[in-house]
């Protein structure tokens, strides 16, 4: 945990110390290494007995979770965009 924190901490300081210049190839850099992230926990998961062996009721539970995930999620988006439609419509402020 504390290498996490101090690898967290040396970012921000390398961060704060290039913040002027441009770094045009850090987004690519970031998506590169999300991918490889991606790759290397599927890997981890694949070789893990426990995982696969109950992959059958873990993907019910996690095919539940993400879709109740999106259906708040919808359904908080759609509250929001009555309610900024309604203050619009009032006259309120618009950002």
């Amino acid at each position: 945990m504390f290498t996490v924190i101090s690898v967290m901490i040396v970012g921000l300081c390398v961060g704060l110390l290039l913040r002027h210049r441009r770094l045009v190839f850090v987004p690519r850099v970031i998506t590169v290494l999300i991918w490889l992230l991606l790759f290397l926990l599927g890997v981890e998961v694949g070789g893990n007995s426990d995982v696969i062996n109950s992959l059958g009721s873990l993907g019910v539970e996690a095919f539940v979770l993400a879709v109740a995930g999106v259906c708040g999620s919808a359904v908080l988006s759609w509250l929001l965009y009555v309610f900024v439609l309604r203050s619009v419509r009032r006259g309120g402020r618009r950002c």
